[in-house]
């Protein structure tokens, strides 16, 4: 049984017991669950329960790295218990999103190796948070660039979308970047670009860090493909502080989410926190999942 099949049943049986109710078909809403980590870590985390891996853009795939060394990395994933679901990290701080040094060539370069590589990994997202690249420099015109980095997703859009590759936008607290910095600002910026291969992402951690609450992914709706999640006190993972998630989750739940939703955050000992992360997370799902069978 693969852990998909395995996760989805018992999330459909706790849901089951919490609603009382015996006679119900097994509740659809049962999101894969991964961690951002190197590849490496696979085994710990497919014993702790997780279904894939969130690896890095950069560390990963090195598009600015030589195919021997990218070979490389594609050696390692063939001996690894888990797939690679998606990568984040995309931009270096010296590519410039938006700016007067703004590299768009540049990036697109980038990008095109980053994709390519992408799809032989059978990576299918690539997380666009990048805070060093997209943050706006002092003084620049803010409607200017908003038009630029518009204007780049939208250059990117075709690229990925060749390689059967999603560029899930990140929004990130403004602790760390003063653009794009909520879902709904995301939100707006995807339905601009209007290009299949550019949608959203919602971490759990930034909205909870910007007062954003729960309507705003139903709100994003299908435009949502990818989440990450930890507690917002010290980034923590779920089950440390007791931090609730089900509202932002019955949000997924209400929107038919199907994708998956990665840890990040700060663990300290991978291979003895993970797996209380996960139960935490599968106890709070299937709460949602109960909850959506008593209705």
């Amino acid at each position: 049984m693969n852990m998909r099949a395995s996760r989805f049943r018992r999330l459909a049986l706790a849901a089951a017991l919490l609603a009382a109710a015996a006679c119900a078909s097994p509740a659809p809403f049962a999101p894969r669950i991964g961690i951002c980590t190197s590849v490496a870590n696979a085994g710990i985390a497919k014993n702790a329960g997780c279904d894939y891996i969130e690896e890095g853009v950069r560390s990963f795939l090195v598009p600015d790295r030589p195919d021997a060394e990218f070979q490389a990395k594609l050696d390692l994933l063939k001996g690894s218990p888990l797939p690679i679901r998606a990568c984040n990290g995309f931009l270096p701080e010296t590519l410039k999103s938006v700016g007067p040094e703004a590299r768009h060539d540049e990036i697109a370069a980038f990008a095109e190796t980053a994709f390519r590589r992408a799809r032989e990994a059978g990576v299918r997202f690539i997380v666009f948070g990048s805070s060093g690249s997209r943050n706006i420099p002092e003084g620049f015109d803010r409607a200017v660039a908003r038009r630029q980095f518009v204007s780049l997703l939208r250059r990117l859009g075709p690229v990925a979308g060749k390689y059967g590759i999603i560029v899930a936008l990140e929004p990130l607290r403004r602790a760390e970047c003063n653009f794009i910095n909520t879902v709904t600002e995301g939100a707006a910026i995807v339905r601009e670009v209007n290009d299949p291969a550019i949608r959203l992402l919602a971490d759990i951690y930034h909205m909870l860090c910007e007062d954003e609450g729960p309507a705003a992914i139903v709100a994003a709706g299908p435009l949502l493909v990818h989440c990450h999640i930890a507690e917002e006190d010290g980034r923590t993972p779920p089950g440390v502080h007791g931090q609730d998630f089900t509202p932002y989750l019955e949000a997924l739940r209400r929107i038919g989410y199907a994708g998956g939703i990665s840890f990040e955050g700060r663990f300290t000992d991978l291979a003895s926190e993970l797996p209380a992360a996960v139960k935490t997370l599968e106890a709070q799902l299937a709460r949602v999942a109960g909850a959506a069978l008593k209705q």
